[in-house]
Parts: structure tokens; C-alpha cells; sequence
């Protein structure tokens, strides 16, 4: 049954009851029974079904049809009354003061969500957001419920924070080796954000991160495994689908082995289509046998699939040639970020909307001038580059995901839910439970690991103190010398850096000089970082030494004398209290490596492979 109560968009989470959003408008009217016709896998309803979305198509203007296809940013956390200096970015990039003025002019079909857009303060206030956007949506002639988005792909990408349950990414996830742990990630993750009024994840990552220089990837992979990766992905996508949330699996045709950034260059895929089918190509396909919902592309040049010198969200060879004809996929095909380096080399930004729909593509994410894509998309249906009839298959699509989602019945966030869905006691300790499992012992000669508080009572946890991906956990060395004194240690922490200089690693040293142990939290160390040093110089002081890598598991290449390393693939808070406790001795280390690591000094070995893990 429908909810019956939604949040004001003023922010401060109160309720109101049925009667002040719009009554079931005409539009949605004509589309009852549609979510249902189109989950009933009978052709005869499915066909009944698009007859009915053909019949909202039909009457939507030209410039409807073109903002359905858009999905932007906005600034501010109300669809009516953002901040004062919301309102004047909104005006500097977008030339409207708010949500409701932005959905007014465009009829955009999607807003994406972001920490720094300020649209995520709290669960209240963004529930009470999504409502503001649904409501001003559809109040407009003919509106459409707002396909809602955000990337929660947890671990290092996360646009909503606590209270939310942040579980671990998916290296983490992938050193587990669970696809039930992966599908219960997706169940808890989705339920929350449906429950914010948050309608479609940009998750799960299904490229295979098979280059340890990748510097846009990495932890976001679940693996080096092709095959371990696409079970852990259509895990995730079912579990996703399952508490109503759209999942996309990104970033086709595979972003796994690239050593340049999409966001600020052009990378180049090297590998041959044999490669591509064996390595990059499986989790895709096991993301599309699992229903997924949305396919994302990459701002990537694949030689071997396009020879165009096209990035792949350009490339009609890729996305229709490949994705369409030779995997099937008839869903949702959304671009990355139009305002990334790699899709913007080529062509300029009226170009980019025009051939990616041209391509393939059905959403056009988050273009740098929305009024430049939407009238080069718009002047170019008119001059007759696009057809409208082009248009009306990806519109199609997009209807479709929103009523197979729930949109066309009740596109309402869940408020009075957010209290028993949203940061749980149980989805905390399910987190908890599952980071256990992640946590990766590399390294432990001697019997260094676990610390015993009776033997190594103080505790000095230096290091490295990246900022959350969240913006809300953290200090990394203040939540792990917290989780080791509620563990019976009397721990103190002392940021270090990532770059520590001379004197920071004297004072560093000084400190070990009063320590029973030191743990020492590393981050993307390289050969010649001085996070290095650091570590040599407490080795030397001859107290018992851990590694906490709490990014890249790679870390322990350039470290060759430590005698214990643990590896957590993220530095939020559920990784780091699950490494305090293996610390402890309060669990086993459980996970497995789920890429290889090379010997630092000669590359084309490896150090340790795949499933290397010790324990306990």
C-alpha cells in the first residue's frame, strides 16, 4: 500500500499527510496496474504495458521528450529553498535558483544526488528533498515522477553518510568472497535510499581492476577475477532490484586496466577483443543475465571494439554494435559524468549529448552547461540529425525502469520508515559483521599479530588520515586508536600524512619511544614515499610493528621489512573497527586478496596471488 505521509521540503524532517502532495494526476492515472503489467513476465502484459508508456510518450511536447533524457546536478538541499549560496551557484552553472525552477524550464527526466551539491545534510532532509522534486515534477502538464540518483557504491565512493549504514566497498567485498554478503549489501543499501526517496544506485563497479596503477578504479573493483567479480556483481544487482532501488552496473566495456584518470584525461584500453570477451566482458554479462536495470558507460578508447578513436560513450560499434545486438541489453544505457576530460577531448559539449544518443545511449548524465546539451539534443531532432522516433526508444526504456522501480504508482520517499530502515542497530552490526570478513591478514612472521593488551597495553596508531569518502567517519588513526582502547588497550593517535615530512617522522619515533606497539596506517604508498620512511624508522625502534593498508593492498610491495600487514581496501569507519578487532585478536582474519600483488622490484612477478590471506 501506498505511504500515506511525506516530508515537507523545508528541510526539518516533519511530515505532512497525503493531501498536500498532488492527487493521482491523469498522467498516472492512465498507468495504473502498469508496475505490476510490466514485472508479470507474460508477453501479453509486458505489450500491454508499453502500449500504455506509448501513450504518455505520445503526448509529451518535443522539449519534454529531450529533458526526459537528462539526468543533472542541482544545488541545495530543498527543491524550493535552497541556501542563499545554493541559489547563486545554481544560477552561475545552471541559470535557474532552484530545483523546482530547473525541472520548470527542462522537464528533465533524473537529478543526481551529491555530498557537495549539499543535497545529502541527513536522511530527513533528503526524503523531504525527493518529495519537493516529485511534487514539483508533477505538477507540471503531463509531469513524470524524477528518476532519483546518487553513486553509493560504499568504501571510497559514498554521497550519503551517516546515519546511513556505510558498508565496505567492493574490494572489501571482494576479499570476502560472499555473494550473499554482496546481496545483503545491495538489500541494505537500497532499502535505505528508497526509503530517502533515492530511486536508482550507480552500482555496483563491474570492471576488473587489473592494473594496480589504476588511479580511478582500484578499490571500487571487487576483484582481478573475472569470474569471481560478475558473481559478486549480480549478487549486488539483485539485491539492489530486490528493495526496489534501479542498480547500474559501470563502466562499460571495462575502465579495469587504465592508468589514467577519466576525469581529468582520455585512457586507452590496449586490450585485444579475445581479452575483452575472457576478462572485461564477464561481469557485464552476469549483470544483464540478473536483470540488471542501468548499464554505464566509460569515457574510454577500446582500439579492438571501435577503431574510431571514439571514447565508448561516443561509439555506436560499442554501445549498440556490442552492448545492444551482441549481449542483448535492452535496458537503460546512462553515459558517466558529461562533464569528465575523457568524453570532452574529442568533441565539444554540443556535440557530446547528440552523439552519445546517437550511439546508443538513453540518459545523458551531468553535462557541464545543461542548456547547451539540451538544445544541441533539441536543434538537432529539429534539423533532423536525431529523429524524434530515436528519442521515443529511449524514453521507452527509461519509462520502463521507472515503472518496473514503483515510480508510475508511488514515487514518494518512505519518511515514517527512516527510523526503522535508515542506520538500524541491526543493518550497523551487519556491516560490522561482514567487514569482519573482508579484513585481509597479509603478512604476520613471528607471531606479531594479534596485540595482547596485557603485553602491548599502550598502543601508538600513526599514519595516514585521508579524508571520508562520506565526509562523515573518521580520522582513520582516531577511529583506530578508539575501536583499540574500547577493546582494552590504552591507544593514542598521532596524524601522520601521507607525505610525513623529517620532523613529523622524528616526532613520530619519540612517541613510539612510550608505546608498547605501534600501528601504522599506510595509504597508496609509493617507492619513493616517505610514508616508507616512517615505517623503516619505527621497525628500527625495535617495538612490535602493524601495517593497517587502508587503501590500496598494494601498499605492502613497497614495505618489505614489516612483519605484520593487515589490508581493509577502505578507510571508512566499519573497515577500520573490523581491523582494530582482528588487531585484538577479537576475530580471525577471514579474507582473501582478490587481486595479486607484484613484487615491488620486479613487476611481472607477483609478490602474493589472488586468495592469499593468513589467519589466526
Amino acid at each position: 500500500m501506498p505511504d500515506t505521509s511525506t516530508g515537507s521540503d523545508t528541510g526539518t524532517g516533519s511530515t505532512r499527510r497525503d493531501t498536500a502532495r498532488p492527487s493521482r494526476r491523469a498522467v498516472l492515472a492512465a498507468t495504473a496496474g502498469l508496475t505490476a503489467a510490466l514485472t508479470v513476465p507474460a508477453a501479453a502484459d509486458a505489450a500491454d504495458g508499453d502500449r500504455r508508456l506509448r501513450g504518455l510518450i505520445s503526448r509529451m511536447t518535443l522539449e519534454e521528450k529531450v529533458g526526459q533524457l537528462f539526468v543533472t546536478r542541482v544545488y541545495g538541499h530543498s527543491a524550493t529553498a535552497p541556501d542563499q549560496a545554493d541559489i547563486d551557484t545554481n544560477l552561475k552553472e545552471l541559470g535557474v535558483r532552484t530545483a523546482a525552477e530547473l525541472i520548470a524550464k527542462y522537464r528533465v527526466g533524473g537529478i543526481i544526488y551529491f555530498a557537495w551539491a549539499h543535497n545529502t545534510r541527513d536522511p530527513h532532509q533528503i526524503a523531504a528533498l525527493s518529495d519537493g522534486i516529485q511534487r514539483v515534477s508533477l505538477d507540471q502538464p503531463r509531469g513524470l515522477p524524477v528518476l532519483i540518483a546518487t553513486d553509493q557504491e560504499h568504501g571510497a565512493v559514498c554521497r550519503i553518510g551517516k546515519p546511513a549504514t556505510l558498508l565496505p566497498g567492493a574490494m572489501a567485498i571482494g576479499a570476502g568472497r560472499s555473494r550473499s554478503d554482496a546481496r545483503t549489501l545491495g538489500r541494505i543499501s537500497g532499502a535505505e535510499l528508497r526509503a530517502m526517496g533515492v530511486h536508482q544506485d550507480y552500482a555496483p563497479d563491474a570492471d576488473v581492476n587489473v592494473n594496480p596503477a589504476n588511479p580511478v578504479i582500484g578499490v571500487r573493483s571487487f576483484g582481478a577475477d573475472p569470474d569471481a567479480v560478475a558473481a559478486l556483481v549480480a549478487a549486488e544487482v539483485r539485491g539492489y532490484q530486490s528493495a526496489g532501488v534501479a542498480a547500474c552496473a559501470k563502466h562499460f566495456p571495462g575502465h579495469g586496466d587504465t592508468s589514467v584518470d577519466s576525469h581529468y584525461g582520455f585512457p586507452v584500453i590496449t586490450h585485444s577483443r579475445e581479452l575483452w570477451e575472457r576478462l572485461d566482458a564477464v561481469p557485464f554479462r552476469a549483470a544483464i543475465r540478473a536483470g540488471v536495470d542501468s548499464v554505464m558507460t566509460g569515457h574510454i578508447q577500446f582500439p579492438a571494439l571501435d577503431g574510431s578513436g571514439d571514447p565508448a560513450t561516443l561509439s555506436r560499434p560499442v554501445l549498440t554494435g556490442i552492448l545492444r545486438e551482441e549481449l542483448g541489453y535492452d535496458g537503460v544505457v546512462i553515459t558517466d559524468s558529461l562533464g569528465m576530460q575523457g568524453v570532452r577531448t574529442k568533441y565539444g559539449d554540443d556535440r557530446v549529448p547528440v552523439l552519445a544518443l546517437k550511439a546508443g545511449v538513453d540518459q545523458l548524465l551531468n553535462p557541464p552547461s545543461l542548456d547547451v546539451a539540451w538544445h544541441a539534443v533539441l536543434t538537432a531532432v529539429r534539423n533532423g540529425e536525431l529523429t524524434e522516433d530515436r528519442l521515443d526508444e529511449s524514453i521507452l526504456r527509461i519509462l520502463r525502469l521507472k515503472a518496473r522501480r514503483g515510480l508510475l504508482d508511488h514515487p514518494w520517499a518512505r519518511p515514517d520508515r527512516i527510523g526503522r530502515t535508515v542506520g538500524t542497530k541491526a543493518h550497523l552490526a551487519t556491516a560490522d559483521r561482514i567487514a569482519e570478513r573482508t579484513t585481509t591478514l597479509l603478512v604476520n612472521e613471528d607471531r606479531t599479530l594479534p596485540f595482547d593488551p596485557r603485553r602491548e597495553q599502550r598502543v601508538l596508531v600513526v599514519g595516514a588520515d585521508p579524508a571520508s569518502p562520506s565526509g562523515t567517519t573518521g580520522p582513520p588513526t582516531g577511529v583506530l586508536a578508539a575501536a583499540l582502547t574500547e577493546l582494552g588497550f590504552a591507544a593514542t593517535a598521532l596524524s601522520t600524512g601521507t607525505a610525513p615530512s623529517a620532523a613529523t617522522v622524528d616526532k613520530a619515533v619519540t612517541a613510539a619511544g612510550n608505546a608498547d606497539a605501534v600501528v601504522v596506517a599506510t595509504y597508496n604508498v609509493t617507492a619513493g614515499s616517505s610514508q616508507r620512511t616512517l615505517v623503516d624508522r619505527l621497525l628500527a625502534t625495535g617495538r612490535p610493528v602493524a601495517v593497517v593498508a587502508v587503501r590500496n593492498p598494494y601498499d605492502i610491495a613497497q614495505l618489505p621489512a614489516v612483519r605484520a600487514c593487515l589490508a581493509t581496501y577502505c578507510w571508512t569507519d566499519v573497515e577500520l573497527r573490523a581491523a582494530a578487532r582482528v588487531l585484538a585478536g577479537r576475530v580471525a582474519p577471514r579474507g582473501r586478496l582478490p587481486v595479486p600483488v607484484q613484487r615491488a622490484d620486479d613487476p611481472s612477478r607477483e609478490l602474493y596471488p589472488i586468495g592469499h590471506g593468513l589467519t589466526y
